[in-house]
Parts: structure tokens; C-alpha cells; sequence
């Protein structure tokens, strides 16, 4: 009787911290995401030099700087409906812009969207939201933007290897282990 007792308390007292643990698990996710993938595409626009910005590897693709003015643009948007938030107004900004100005930009747009999620939860998954002139859930809209997120970075390690540096999640090869008596 005094074990269940003790069981029984314990279990009334634990569940309701697993609960709230568990209660946006989606939306932490997408935050979890959003965090890692900035992080990576920041680093990835601060590693290309400033003048290979124009580099697109064939003349059908984006350029460097196309991939960074698009991803900025795309972040207020997304995050924006996605969090529920009006995007901030920003000044328009071009691939001519350089890159300084263009990696200030996607920090900006990413700190938007750190705004924007930090109260996403789960509730509104299946909320219809209308962007770029499709109708999808929020749940949609939040996997179409870490697609979207996935693709550019990819992109950007392309573009980043065929201009001889190595994108930001790769890690440089281990020097050979010296031999003994060499």
C-alpha cells in the first residue's frame, strides 16, 4: 500500500512536467530547425568571399548573392505566416547590394523569424494559410520551409566547394596519424 502510495505521488507530480515538456513538440521542432539552419546559412553567406557573390555555376542558376536576397526575402514572408506576425517592412535589397549588406540582411531576417516562432505552438497546425499564391496548413508551410531552408543550404555548400572552401557543417579531413619512429 505504501509503495503505490509513494508511486502514486510521484507519478502526479512528474506527469504534469512531461506534459508541458511535451505539449509543441511540431513547433519546438520547427524552432530546433529554424535555429540550426540559420545558423548554417549565416555561416555559409560569412564564408563565400565577397567576390565570388556573383558566382553561379551555370548561367540557369542563381547566383550567390541571387540565393541570399531570396532566402531573405522568403524568411519574412514564412516565418511571418507561419508565427502569426506581420513581417517588418524592409528596405528592398539587391544581389548588388555586396556582401556585407547582404549577410546583415539574412542575420536580420533570421532574427525575424526567432521572433516570429518563439510562440508557435501546436494548436493551429491545421490553420489554413494562403503565401505565394498557394493554400496549405501551417503544418505544410512549416515542412515547405525547412525544405526550402535544406535546398538553399545545399546550394550554397555547391557553390561554396566549386569556389574552394569548405561549407560550414563539413569538417576538414583528419591529418594521417604519424607512424612511430617517423
Amino acid at each position: 500500500m505504501r509503495a503505490r502510495m509513494i508511486v502514486s505521488t510521484l507519478a502526479v507530480s512528474i506527469l504534469p512536467s512531461l506534459a508541458v515538456a511535451q505539449a509543441a513538440p511540431v513547433a519546438q521542432a520547427f524552432r530546433d530547425v529554424a535555429a540550426t539552419d540559420a545558423k548554417n546559412l549565416v555561416a555559409a553567406a560569412e564564408k563565400m568571399p565577397a567576390d565570388k557573390y556573383a558566382f553561379k555555376p551555370t548561367p540557369a542558376q542563381m547566383t550567390f548573392a541571387g540565393i541570399v536576397v531570396h532566402l531573405s526575402g522568403g524568411n519574412d514572408q514564412l516565418c511571418g505566416a507561419i508565427g502569426n506576425m506581420k513581417p517588418p517592412t524592409r528596405t528592398p535589397i539587391t544581389e548588388a547590394a555586396g556582401k556585407d549588406a547582404l549577410v546583415a540582411r539574412l542575420k536580420e531576417t533570421f532574427d525575424f523569424c526567432q521572433q516570429a516562432l518563439a510562440h508557435l505552438d501546436d494548436s493551429g497546425l491545421t490553420a489554413p494559410i494562403t503565401m505565394f499564391g498557394q493554400t496549405m496548413t501551417r503544418a505544410g508551410f512549416e515542412m515547405e520551409t525547412v525544405g526550402d531552408w535544406s535546398d538553399h543550404y545545399s546550394q550554397a555548400a555547391v557553390y561554396l566547394r566549386l569556389n574552394g572552401e569548405l561549407p560550414p557543417t563539413a569538417k576538414p579531413p583528419k591529418p594521417a596519424a604519424k607512424k612511430p619512429g617517423t
